[in-house]
């Protein structure tokens, strides 16, 4: 068994070493959840909220970290950083998502932009009429969709929980196989 994990182990290395994979496993993973974020709003119907930007945004500096990542794979260091600096990104991905289930779930009230925006009581009915026509809003707090009890913000923190864990371990991973 311990000649098998041996094994295992060096198999697992040489992957994490090789000089691009991990970052390009990272913008697979990043653009992939996108790609499912988008579906679900141009397909599904379903409008992100303010949080919801705020994830893909961050999703989006997991990638470009990813491609600084495969654009700097031959220097393992400079690798290793891209690749925990996207592990930091899918942390802060976990982080919003969390604060997001935590608005679901009226434990806590949202931003300022996840509430509706005020109106000005003094304003004429033509006026009323114009602003709410110019104003797109999506309440944060209400949820579009859930499965077995778990809503989009919720597999978000999941998923991202999951990413940034994988990648800080691989960060801490790259070289550690080295002889040098």
């Amino acid at each position: 068994v311990s000649e098998r994990h041996t094994q295992t182990s060096g198999a697992l290395q040489r992957l994490i070493d090789h000089p691009r994979l991990v970052p390009a496993l990272i913008v697979a993973a990043g653009v992939a959840v996108l790609a499912v974020a988008f579906a679900a709003q141009i397909w599904g119907g379903i409008q992100p909220c303010v949080l919801c930007l705020y994830q893909r945004y961050t999703y989006g500096v997991a990638i470009g970290f990813g491609v600084a990542g495969v654009a700097v794979g031959q220097w393992p260091r400079a690798r290793q950083a891209a690749v925990a600096l996207a592990g930091l990104a899918f942390l802060c991905v976990t982080a919003i998502a969390a604060f997001h289930v935590g608005v679901e779930q009226h434990w806590w009230r949202g931003t300022a932009e996840c509430h509706a925006p005020a109106f000005d009581p003094n304003a004429s009915i033509d006026q009323l009429r114009e602003q709410l026509l110019s104003t797109h809003f999506v309440a944060c707090d209400e949820i579009p969709w859930s499965l077995f009890g778990i809503s989009i913000a919720g597999y978000d923190m999941i998923v991202s929980l999951i990413l940034a864990v994988a990648t800080l371990w691989a960060a801490r991973r790259i070289g550690a196989g080295r002889t040098s």
